[in-house]
């Protein structure tokens, strides 16, 4: 028997950037602990193969694509739910980009594009399904944050810059919907292997730091995230909001670690 509190079944989840890496591992986590899942992207192909996922092991979904850089693109999404599931209870926002190179060479039009996903698209989900949440007085948003939000990495800094921002997004929204029944919270993930982040980390200086500044001196695997989610996702949540919930392996916490 699961702990009741945690159970999601009955809860419709809408997972954006949920068809790869990180999102594809809470739309499978948030589906095991018994919600519908909503899994979208920009590609219908991935998007499709997510709600198959979510549909093989009983529960209910539904294939339609979404680009955050479109407003139109998320309403229609919100709607779409609505229409299939009456309403929806769980956001997580977890569409992002990124880019390495020097700071002083980053292009405007890269520091936009990377911007305009990462935080001003979570922005924007934030609202259109913040709105409906709070017009039914229930909600748990989920953003993505980084370790980027609290620590300086080496030449990512329009990705540093828009997750250090989704921090304050997070704790800004936090407390305005807070007595709307709507908790707004962030993870923030360690260094995860994923196909974004795989060449930087394999075999490369940078993997070699991460592990050496990893107390438990190892890459996180995407499922570790889970638990956070549906914990955060959760009714065993009621009175957490404005919180980052780190799962890092001990990075953050670490000082000297020998």
């Amino acid at each position: 028997m699961g702990h009741p509190l945690l159970e999601l079944a009955n809860k419709t989840a809408v997972v954006i950037g949920g068809t790869s890496g990180i999102g594809l591992a809470l739309v499978r986590g948030l589906a095991q602990a018994g919600a519908n899942v909503v899994p979208t992207g920009r590609r219908a192909d991935l998007v499709r193969a997510a709600a198959a996922e979510v549909e093989a092991i009983g529960l209910r979904s539904l294939v339609q694509t979404c680009d955050v850089t479109e407003i139109a693109s998320i309403e229609a999404l919100l709607e779409s739910a609505c229409a299939k599931f009456g309403s929806v209870q769980i956001l997580v926002n977890c569409a992002g980009r990124t880019k390495r190179m020097p700071t002083l060479d980053v292009p405007e039009a890269d520091w936009n594009a990377i911007m305009e996903t990462n935080l001003t698209g979570t922005l924007r989900a934030c609202q259109i399904f913040g709105r409906h949440m709070i017009k039914n007085r229930y909600g748990r948003i989920i953003n993505i944050g980084s370790l980027s939000s609290v620590l300086g990495l080496f030449e990512v800094a329009a990705y540093g810059a828009s997750k250090a921002a989704v921090a304050s997004l997070t704790k800004t929204l936090a407390i305005e919907w807070a007595a709307s029944g709507v908790c707004v919270n962030a993870i923030i993930p360690g260094v995860l292997r994923t196909d974004m982040n795989t060449e930087l980390l394999d075999g490369t200086a940078r993997g070699r730091e991460f592990l050496m500044r990893t107390p438990m001196k190892r890459f996180g695997k995407v499922d570790e995230l889970a638990g956070a989610a549906v914990f955060l996702a959760s009714d065993a949540a009621s009175f957490v909001t404005g919180h980052l919930l780190v799962v890092d392996g001990g990075i953050l916490a670490s000082g000297v670690n020998q």
